[in-house]
């Protein structure tokens, strides 16, 4: 599995080469298909990241632990 960067940037190419409509139907559904692992390897990446965060916050002795909300202005 690649890691975090490296799984996004590899999204962001096949999401580019799909919207050129330069693909085949097969090559749209391989690259569909591959962008769906892709996606998922991210989710994972964020999840752990997250987790990891909330134990360091945890071990800083900070009580309240709330999600990230993002940025909702991009």
């Amino acid at each position: 599995m690649p890691n975090f960067e490296a799984a996004l940037a590899e999204l962001e190419q096949l999401v580019e080469k799909m919207e050129s409509g330069n693909q085949t139907l097969e090559e749209a559904l391989k690259s569909f298909q591959r962008g769906i692992e892709l996606t998922r390897a991210c989710q994972e990446g964020l999840k752990e990241a997250e987790q990891r965060v909330e134990k360091l916050v945890q071990q800083n002795g900070i009580v309240a632990v709330e999600p990230y909300q993002g940025n909702d202005s991009a």
